[in-house]
């Protein structure tokens, strides 16, 4: 049951990161101070006080960053990558009980491609928010994404099969939103 809850905890705290990065290693790094989360070999240097500090400098300073205008789009090309990689760490820290091959694995797979298909709504939300009212509505995109990753990443940890359904029922509606906007194809008659 812990391997369970913590694969849960993971890829809720990996798709949080598709909506900030910094947040969720944040919330891990309170959790682990605290004592709520237990993180796996290698990972401990999460639950620092130094680590705490320099993750809630990245945090202020990510949230900071994407209330600017031109900045906002810069990072949005430099936090697709950063998402995956930090979906990646944050699922595999937590991600107890395995052999270090299956952690590594399933980090990659569900950590990995949880914080990706986040990340991917979220660059495509950004783009429809820019190419639709040439920008004025992307501080409240903004802010419903921050939102986003604060409640997801404290869902993950506080109750993570919750937070694993949410993940699941996010993908859904992805997939379904992405099938509906394809274009039907068009035949002629000869």
């Amino acid at each position: 049951m812990e391997t369970f809850l913590s694969v849960c905890m993971g890829i809720g705290l990996s798709a949080a990161c598709g909506f900030r990065v910094f947040v969720p290693p944040l919330i891990l790094s309170i959790a682990g101070l605290t004592g709520h989360v237990h993180l796996s070999p290698g990972f401990s240097w999460i639950a620092t006080w130094p680590a705490l500090i320099a993750l809630a400098t990245a945090t202020l300073l990510e949230i900071a960053a994407y209330y600017i205008p031109w900045l906002d789009h810069l990072l949005d090309s430099i936090a697709t990558p950063a998402a995956v990689v930090a979906g990646i760490l944050v699922a595999s820290s937590l991600i107890t009980g395995m052999d270090p091959w299956m952690r590594w694995t399933m980090a990659v797979i569900a950590g990995g491609g949880a914080a990706g298909l986040v990340q991917g709504a979220t660059v495509v939300a950004r783009a429809v928010s820019t190419g639709t009212t040439g920008g004025l509505t992307n501080p409240l995109v903004s802010t419903a994404e921050a939102g986003g990753s604060f409640t997801l990443s404290l869902l993950a940890v506080l109750v993570p099969v919750i937070a694993l359904v949410m993940v699941l029922l996010f993908g859904i509606l992805i997939i379904h939103l992405a099938r509906r906007k394809k274009p039907k194809p068009v035949w002629r008659n000869p």
